[in-house]
């Protein structure tokens, strides 16, 4: 039975490397997958799903205006389809969550999706709000803050490592923009006194 999954966490915590090995098992197995990504993050190439430690596979890209729904039946026109990956889902529309819906209702084909669940601000996105409502099966990919404890929240820091609390939602970086933290330590950087 085909399932809505969204597989979540911070930054690095090894989100596209799970994407990836499970698309290398469904290859593996003599079943074809269909990965997406955002056009927005273009890091890793143009089309490209990418791993810090090095693995990578091509992937179609999805703009917000993009129909999710289409595109995997054009997909399926061409050849079977056993899942669909999409990393980088934190920037999927509302809309679009409920396209991959029906992907998963109407066409039967699961669909995995691996993104952030929270911003900078400790603010959800609204692809990842959309897939919390609306997912069948959800699992947190976990990472650990500084201090060794679980990292649920991400801090942005600018170009002289001060930490930045405003800004536009979305601005595309890695470990010299980004760090991951344990609520207690993300308090800390933004300002929120934490008691001793």
């Amino acid at each position: 039975m085909a399932k809505l999954h969204f597989n979540y966490s911070t930054m690095n915590a090894g989100k596209s490397t799970v994407l990836l090995q499970a698309a290398h098992n469904y290859r593996e197995r003599g079943m074809e997958p269909y990965l997406l990504t955002a056009r927005l993050d273009i890091r890793a190439g143009e089309g490209r799903i990418a791993s810090r430690i090095g693995i990578g596979s091509e992937a179609d890209m999805f703009d917000a205006g993009d129909d999710l729904f289409a595109c995997v039946g054009a997909r399926l026109d061409v050849g079977r389809v056993a899942c669909v990956f999409v990393d980088e889902a934190q920037f999927l529309t509302h809309d679009q969550v409920w396209q991959l819906a029906r992907v998963v209702d109407d066409l039967g084909v699961p669909v995995m999706c691996y993104g952030l669940r929270v911003d900078f601000r400790g603010a959800l996105f609204p692809g990842s709000a959309a897939l919390l409502a609306l997912a069948d099966e959800m699992r947190e990919v976990r990472t650990i803050c500084h201090c060794g404890k679980k990292a649920t929240m991400v801090v942005r820091r600018d170009a002289e490592g001060r930490v930045v609390t405003g800004g536009e939602q979305v601005q595309i970086g890695g470990n010299e923009t980004y760090e991951s933290l344990c609520r207690r330590h993300w308090r800390e950087a933004v300002g929120d006194r934490v008691e001793e």
